[in-house]
């Protein structure tokens, strides 16, 4: 019987609002089915926007197909409420 395979830990790099998840590589990716995707490349891109034609690993489709923009109000912030002292009723 052999031994069970240690774990070895992996850098991690959340993306920074839009893109892939980066991973130092090698990996193996085990996926909710139970089907294990490996991949030997030095830094991984784990796809987000679910796109891709290789998921879960990143091919670039959220380039080709954009992601939608945030939200940009054109109004004024309001205004904060006046500030209440003891003296006021």
């Amino acid at each position: 019987m052999s031994a069970p395979r240690e774990r070895e830990s992996r850098l991690v790099r959340l993306p920074a609002g839009r893109g892939p998840i980066l991973l130092e590589g090698p990996v193996e990716i085990v996926l909710p089915d139970g089907q294990a995707v490996r991949c030997d490349r030095p830094v991984v891109a784990l796809c987000t926007c679910h796109r891709s034609q290789c998921y879960p690993l990143c091919d670039t489709s959220h380039r080709r197909h954009g992601r939608a923009a945030p939200a940009v109000t054109e109004e004024p912030a309001a205004e904060p409420p006046p500030r209440r002292t003891r003296g006021d009723t």
